[in-house]
């Protein structure tokens, strides 16, 4: 390749699946001030009872000049009660005022968060896996659809839907269901172009794969991370449950998805969406939905979001959903720029998004000094880009990099040291990356600012360069279609932790939800806290483990009643909780517990500075290995720590399978600062087989980086 002139451009790089929140309205008449609102009612009441009839009075009640049920834009029956409905503000004051009702909160729109992953955990065909239990196992996908006929999702080979199916396949025009996709159901489509469950984006496609797909011989891009793409549990079904669209994903309409999935008969449901802001839980539509599929038995998985690596940008934060972080695989795609004065920068290969008046890119590498290239680099001639690594790669069709910072500023000095710079980009390569798994830049990080004393993220996952099922619909930017795709993000990392959970339950299916949480994260690797920012609080338990994860030896189990616990403690009161959980729960009168002291896998409090501090967590694991078993406990901490640990008893045993045992852990500091705002150790459990990690952390007031 001959030498090309720079351009130095100030450009900004766009990931094409952060997650952002748009606070719209979601629909308006042309003559009134009019939006969709949710209004949450909390759990279905028992016996005898029509739910659209309560829906269409309690709008009667509250209706002023509108009809009920040309209001009426959705009702939720199936799993919980509730609806949504065209009002005004007043409208909305009147009914948030009724007896009965939990919530009403706007129609927000939520946004998607967007191999060899599988091989880097461990996960290896030679593994032993369980077909016939593995094809009893339905997740439920709420993406932008699906793409039936990728043969990531054929059916050969596959029998009849497990007996346990309620759903349909409601897919729309030109979509039809097999013995590998049971199910799909679309949501609210305000294009009529995009009528059916047919995935028109590619996200939904790839995340699905990433769950569940097939094993698919000889697949890449462009030649790039070649291989055999596969799933988690290529022998599970899938349900694909359309929510989004080119707009977005309506809140209502994920709300009725969960309606449907609960009822439907899935086992998990995979859900790569959020918002770029935290949501009180009675006005989030997954939160809502998630608690009372965990009510069902429904795992729920969820992205961490894409706002990091700022702290507090973590917005899964419900203690009854398994927040999934983002981390790299040991595969990394490079490119190498060789500048006009013989020096070699190596840099990671990059994609690009918008920024430029272009007259004078034809021709010329384009030299940004941020992490933002230019889509229309390629539009405009550009021969190529070199922008700022956020930690991610991405193929394109024209020489592309990114470099660190320091490579970046090597760049720009060479740039402004001569009058007429060049440079070459070489052709992109696959290298093996030994410093992997660590957690990716744009990866949201903790802590809970909702909960503090519940760590988010849980787990960390597979989130960078993975290869995965793609809709051909969608072009690239050189117009050109393909069937697998790379794409980086916490939507990618979320399905690597919903086909581990998938895979879990095959060899357990009676196992709780809360059950398989624990032991995904108890059995997580350490990853080191220098490698991400603030450590813990970026990639929680640690790495997923699929192999260790069937075999935890203990777990914590967490039931319903503990997370309405949790909710009296955050400043719900019975009627509310009794309303959500719809049996007789009851707030505790006068002091309040924390909600440190729920049987998580985690044990994490805030402090304030400089301040010395004794805190207690309460724990009760339940025997899952051996009958015969001890387990003695041990702290595993950093060189120099700045807090004592103390397990009681440091020794337990059972004699029986799913027998209980409790302990406190007793943490205890002289003071935090904020220039060292985190400190964490480990509780491990060990009976000379199983190590049952849990970490432990405690931190103070730390600055947030906007």
């Amino acid at each position: 390749m001959g030498r090309l002139n720079f351009l130095h451009h100030p450009c900004a790089f766009i990931i094409a699946f952060t997650v952002i929140l748009m606070s719209m309205e979601a629909t308006t008449t042309a003559d009134e001030d009019r939006q969709v609102y949710i209004v949450y009612l909390g759990s279905l009441p028992k016996g005898e009872f029509s739910p659209m009839s309560q829906h269409l009075s309690v709008l009667d009640e509250v209706l002023e000049g509108s009809s009920s049920t040309d209001s009426l834009v959705r009702s939720y029956q199936r799993s919980f009660n509730g609806f949504a409905a065209r009002l005004t503000e007043k409208e909305r004051e009147k009914l948030a005022n009724k007896e009965g009702v939990v919530s009403v909160f706007p129609n927000r729109i939520y946004k998607p968060q967007t191999t060899r992953s599988w091989d880097f955990m461990g996960l290896s065909e030679t593994h032993q896996p369980k077909p016939a239990f593995e094809s009893d196992v339905i997740i439920g996908i709420l993406d932008t659809g699906i793409w039936p006929e990728s043969q990531s999702f054929s059916d050969k080979g596959f029998g009849p839907p497990p007996k346990k199916w309620k759903g349909v396949c409601s897919g729309g025009q030109n979509f039809t269901c097999n013995k590998k996709i049971i199910g799909a159901r679309i949501y609210n489509p305000q294009d009529h172009f995009d009528s059916s469950v047919r995935d028109l984006d590619g996200h939904g496609t790839h995340t699905a794969s990433i769950a569940a797909g097939n094993n698919v011989k000889n697949v890449s891009l462009y030649g790039f991370a070649g291989g055999k793409a596969r799933g988690g549990v290529p022998s599970a079904r899938i349900a694909v449950y359309k929510v989004c669209f080119s707009d977005g994903c309506g809140g209502a309409d994920i709300m009725a998805a969960f309606d449907d999935a609960i009822s439907d008969g899935v086992d998990i449901i995979s859900i790569s969406l959020g918002l770029d802001e935290v949501v009180v839980f009675d006005q989030d539509p997954i939160a809502i939905g998630a608690f009372h599929a965990m009510a069902g038995g429904v795992l729920i998985v969820q992205s961490a979001g894409n706002a990091g690596p700022r702290v507090f940008s973590v917005n899964s934060i419900a203690p009854w959903i398994i927040t999934v972080a983002a981390s790299t695989i040991d595969r990394k795609i490079i490119d190498r720029v060789v500048l006009g004065n013989g020096t070699v920068i190596t840099g990671r290969s990059a994609c690009l998004a918008d920024c430029l008046n272009v007259t004078a890119v034809k021709g010329k590498i384009l030299l940004c000094d941020s992490a933002w290239g230019d889509e229309g680099a390629l539009k405009f001639g550009a021969a190529g880009t070199i922008i700022l690594d956020i930690g991610e790669t991405s193929v394109v069709p024209i020489p592309t990099t990114s470099l660190g910072n320091k490579g970046l500023k090597i760049a720009i000095s060479y740039f402004k040291s001569t009058k007429k710079p060049t440079a070459n980009i070489l052709k992109s390569e696959t290298i093996k990356d030994f410093s992997a798994p660590v957690v990716a830049t744009f990866s949201s990080r903790g802590p809970n600012s909702l909960i503090p004393e519940i760590m988010k993220p849980d787990i960390s996952a597979p989130g960078v360069d993975i290869l995965a099922a793609f809709s051909p619909f969608p072009s690239l930017r050189d117009n050109k279609s393909v069937d697998y795709n790379i794409l980086s993000g916490t939507s990618m990392s979320c399905p690597h932790v919903a086909g581990v959970g998938a895979y879990i339950k095959s060899f357990h299916p009676t196992w709780s939800p809360s059950a398989v949480r624990s032991a995904l994260m108890t059995t997580a690797r350490p990853m080191k806290d220098s490698a991400s920012l603030y450590g813990t609080l970026g990639f929680g338990a640690g790495h997923l483990d699929p192999v260790k994860a069937v075999s935890p030896g203990l777990v914590y189990e967490t039931s319903k009643d503990d997370y309405i616990q949790v909710l009296c403690n955050i400043g719900y009161n019975t009627t509310t909780v009794r309303q959500i959980s719809g049996d007789n729960s009851t707030c505790p009168k006068g002091k309040k517990s924390s909600p440190k002291d729920m049987n998580y896998p985690t044990m994490t409090v805030y402090v304030k500075q400089l301040r010395p501090f004794r805190v207690e967590f309460p724990r009760t694991v339940t025997n899952v290995g051996p009958s015969n078993s001890t387990y003695k406990a041990e702290v595993v901490a950093g060189k120099h720590p700045r807090m004592k640990v103390e397990v009681n008893p440091p020794t337990i045993s059972f004699k029986k399978e799913m027998k209980k045992k409790s302990f406190v852990v007793t943490v205890t500091g002289k003071g935090m600062t904020m220039e060292k705002p985190v400190e964490s150790a480990s509780l491990v459990w060990s009976d000379g087989t199983h190590s049952v990690r849990s970490p432990i952390v405690v931190y103070t007031d730390m600055l947030i980086d906007y």
